[in-house]
């Protein structure tokens, strides 16, 4: 038996950030992690390995339909498909070997095993028993699907098995227009696969900016992606290799049935934390699932709960920023997460990128506010690289002329909402961006003019 400090159950964004944390400020640590390797869903079966798909089938299209334009003449290129997996799985190699290096650096012990919580400051791995004064539950999440649709991560796949698929699909069919169904949505489009995106409200990317949502759904259409909106699926069907998915339009309730080579189940995620024993010990739980606390701390003495096992957005940056300020909170300072400046982004290209409130929200709260749009066709950067389809739209008070949200549909947009973001949290205006010297030519003077339109007007509009 060893004794720690803290105790944390999983090795993600929110795990392995909090241990570092901890161990830079003092603290004896140890994180339980089951994997053969750190980091999480997101290192190994997320966000890393998608980021690579989506970064090399964006040079594809590049390639096929941009380097001609550019006076790179030649055959286009040819894929294979397994050395593709292979470079995606190069780049999560590095990165997990590189969280590994951090723990030995911060001196992070790595307890090798799934975890359950006996009781209040025990932590068990396989048959040792360990104590701590905290432990942290930062399990994560997992997919989940829908009734009448079984999973075989073959030809019935969720986001982990669409990642390393045995040949690329003729067809497939995304359940979810979701973040997590476009992006990978996306990346078979460009390697030639037909894909058909079902969703059952009747707009993609729920939460979204509605106007964003619009321009986002037009653009992805053009790149191939088919739209069926307002269609509730009512099974799948899998023989011989081949699926076949039946789903209702709730207008009519009219039933169609798609077939299919692959079908990408992206309905969503739901807490993992099924094992950990949190029923016997008498954790409140909240009725989706997730773990039920305050300021991270559960019911139960000394036992706190981050990232996607509780309330709030499911990003690894979210999870981050709470493993952070639970660490502060733990060696006896004060931790803060600042809920309203929490960016989101869809890796597609273009990227879309949104902080703070929409439209929508601003509207239903009869907020009085004011609009600065600026569109990429007024950007000679974007231009130059044929992404001038999008735009950034500033949302600010109408009095006071604070920045109340930002969303961006346009090349490097994930970057670009950062600018936003440090302006928010400072409290800053439309204008404080307006008055900001940008640099020319980048994407980034976008920013800076949808914050002009703000007020008397954009230069380049």
């Amino acid at each position: 038996m060893a004794s720690f400090d803290v105790i944390i159950i999983g090795a993600g964004p929110g795990g392995y950030v909090c241990a570092i944390r901890c161990a830079q400020l003092g603290l004896k640590v140890a994180v339980v992690e089951g994997r053969e390797t750190l980091g999480g869903t997101c290192l190994n079966v997320g966000c890393i390995p998608s980021k690579a798909l989506l970064h090399a089938t964006h040079s594809l299209h590049e390639a096929e339909h941009n380097f001609a334009k550019m006076g790179l003449k030649g055959k286009s290129p040819s894929v294979d498909w397994d050395q593709m997996k292979a470079y995606k799985q190069d780049v999560v190699d590095g990165n997990t070997k590189g969280i590994e290096f951090l723990f030995k650096k911060n001196k992070v012990t790595w307890l090798k095993g799934w975890g359950t919580i006996p009781a209040a400051g025990q932590v068990k791995v396989g048959d040792e028993v360990h104590e701590a004064k905290n432990i942290v539950i930062a399990t994560g999440s997992e997919a989940a699907s829908l009734p009448g649709v079984e999973v075989d991560e073959k030809t019935v796949v969720t986001s982990t098995g669409a990642l390393v698929l045995g040949k690329i699909p003729k067809s497939m069919v995304v359940i979810g227009a979701g973040v997590i169904g476009l992006e990978m949505g996306s990346v078979y489009a460009r390697l030639g696969s037909e894909v058909t995106v079902v969703e059952y409200l009747d707009a993609i990317t729920p939460g979204m900016d509605a106007e964003v949502a619009k321009s986002f759904q037009k653009i992805l259409t053009k790149q191939g992606l088919k739209f069926i909106l307002g269609a509730a699926v009512q099974g799948v069907s899998t023989k011989n290799g081949k699926a076949k998915v039946t789903y209702k339009l709730r207008k009519d309730d009219s039933e169609t049935v798609l077939d299919a080579d692959c079908v990408l189940v992206a309905t969503g995620r739901k807490p993992f934390v099924d094992g950990l024993g949190l029923e016997a010990l008498g954790v409140e739980m909240e009725k989706r699932g997730q773990v039920k606390t305050d300021h991270f701390a559960t019911n139960i003495k000394g036992l706190y709960a981050i990232g996607d096992a509780i309330v709030g957005p499911m990003l690894a940056h979210k999870a981050e920023d709470e493993g952070m300020a639970l660490a502060e909170v733990l060696a006896g300072k004060a931790g803060h997460v600042n809920y309203d400046v929490i960016p989101g982004v869809v890796y597609t290209t273009p990227e879309v990128a949104s902080v703070g409130k929409t439209e929508e929200q601003l509207k239903e709260a009869g907020r009085a506010y004011k609009v600065g749009k600026f569109s990429f066709m007024g950007n000679a950067r974007a231009k130059a690289i044929f992404q001038a389809e999008g735009f950034v739209k500033i949302l600010a008070d109408k009095e006071t002329d604070r920045i109340l949200g930002a969303h961006i549909i346009g090349p490097m947009a994930g970057d670009l909402i950062h600018e936003v973001c440090v302006a928010m949290e400072f409290g800053a205006s439309a204008q404080d961006l307006a008055l900001t010297c940008h640099a020319h030519p980048t994407y980034s003077e976008a920013v800076r003019e949808a914050a002009l339109a703000c007020g008397d007007g954009a230069i380049h509009a």
